[in-house]
């Protein structure tokens, strides 16, 4: 059978599975409540910045297996299959995710299902969350419990999400009956073709999944994060260490990167939600650890500006920062809980005088923050500048010639916060070059 999909929610997630899986084939009908945001998307237009999906989003829309609406009657109308993609931020004022977007979409959806139909939640989530939507979803549903739900989590890197929609490296399937299974099996049967491993298994496993990996992946980062602190205090090269570690084939090197920290819209906020749903469950004392993870991580940006304070003679007043750098990670416009703008802000504050490029999220970074300057380009930032803080690891940073920076600066002292740059090619041009953990 060739199903019909919907895809509820056109954020990062929402457009990027609308216009893949329409890639795969499928007629696809995307949803969101903000009308803007559904008529920008049927003209073409991105919110986000993605490499290649673009490209696919437009082929799509113009050989109709893709469009986009506002209206869930039409939504339940079409699809056999309705992915919910909506976010789960953290709440005001607490750890805990924000469910209450889920919920929306579930008392939304449900009172136009009419017919059999699976709704597969792809939302990062508090453990518990899939039952409690799966028993509002069979209440609500005038076809009982023939709509049935399923939890297929997301494992979407940004800046290489086309890649791991369409070859996954894992796909997993939280499933309460035999049918749920069958049918993602073909939604997905060219993906299991070509070998992505499939684990089927319950809701909670599934729900678990996606926040383990991150509370690793951060654990993983704060790690070597925390070794950047020894190194500093020992007079060691935290960079040869990593390095070193890498070679063990337990260990690896992937996020074994020393620098400046996570940021984004994913990691700090999942492993404050997981703290925070172990307490609910009474197994909090399990997650403590994540408590000094998160820690570590915000420590990296405090001692980013007390090394921009060193080098600017102790004090940021009277002096010009370029800042290299907005986005939380390169080839990304995503500018939420951004080490690089937290940094920017802070020093500015303090009295400097900030100007800040980044090639993609110049113009988000702008809106959320229009008290600090911004430059045209890493050369117009940097003019005049005391001091240059490399905060996001964009390749044209990296690539930058340092007697062409040197020549426009006012004097040459650079902070490499992503440890990206060769720190001997930067000193025998004349730079005055200091990294997070390194002599």
């Amino acid at each position: 059978m060739a199903y019909r999909l919907t895809v509820l929610g056109t954020g990062y997630l929402g457009a990027t599975h609308a216009a893949c899986m329409a890639e795969l084939g499928f007629e696809v009908l995307g949803l969101d409540v903000d009308a803007a945001k559904v008529a920008s998307l049927q003209a073409g237009n991105l919110p986000i910045h993605e490499p290649g999906l673009e490209d696919i989003l437009r082929r799509n829309l113009a050989n109709g297996r893709l469009r986009f609406t506002s209206s869930y009657e039409e939504a339940a109308d079409f699809g056999d299959v309705h992915f919910v993609c909506v976010g789960t931020p953290q709440k005001k004022g607490e750890y805990a995710a924000d469910v209450s977007y889920l919920d929306a979409v579930i008392e939304s959806l449900a009172p136009h299902l009419r017919r059999d139909c699976l709704v597969v939640g792809k939302s990062t989530v508090p453990v518990g969350t899939a039952q409690r939507l799966s028993d509002k979803l069979a209440r609500l549903a005038p076809v009982g419990e023939a709509a049935e739900l399923a939890w297929n989590p997301e494992f979407l890197r940004e800046g290489f999400a086309v890649k791991d929609t369409l070859h996954p490296d894992r796909i997993v399937l939280g499933v309460h009956s035999e049918k749920p299974e069958k049918i993602m099996r073909e939604v997905y049967a060219s993906m299991l073709e070509h070998g992505t491993p499939l684990v089927i298994t319950d809701y909670p496993t599934a729900e678990l999944v996606k926040v383990a990996a991150n509370a690793f992946l951060a654990t993983k980062i704060s790690f070597i994060n925390a070794m950047a602190e020894v190194c500093e205090a020992a007079h060691a090269d935290v960079k040869q260490l990593s390095l070193a570690l890498s070679y063990d084939e337990r260990i690896g090197g992937r996020f074994l990167n020393p620098g400046l920290g996570f940021g984004g819209g994913c990691l700090p906020k999942d492993i404050r939600a997981f703290m925070a749903r172990a307490g609910e469950l009474g197994a909090d004392q399990a997650l403590t650890f994540l408590r000094e993870v998160d820690a570590i991580n915000m420590r990296r940006r405090a001692r980013m500006v007390d090394l921009a304070r060193e080098l600017s003679g102790g004090s940021f007043r009277g002096c010009t920062m370029a800042v290299l750098g907005a986005a939380f990670k390169p080839n990304s416009d995503d500018i939420r809980d951004s080490p690089a703008l937290d940094v920017a802000v802070k020093i500015a504050e303090q009295g400097g005088k900030v100007t800040v490029y980044d090639p993609v999220a110049q113009e988000n970074a702008r809106r959320a923050h229009p008290e600090l300057n911004y430059g045209a380009s890493a050369l117009e930032a940097a003019r005049g500048a005391h001091v240059v803080l490399l905060l996001t690891e964009w390749q044209e940073f990296v690539d930058l010639d340092p007697e062409e920076l040197g020549s426009v600066v006012a004097s040459r002292k650079i902070v490499d916060g992503r440890n990206a740059l060769d720190a001997e090619t930067w000193r025998a041009a004349g730079w005055h070059y200091r990294a997070l953990g390194r002599p």
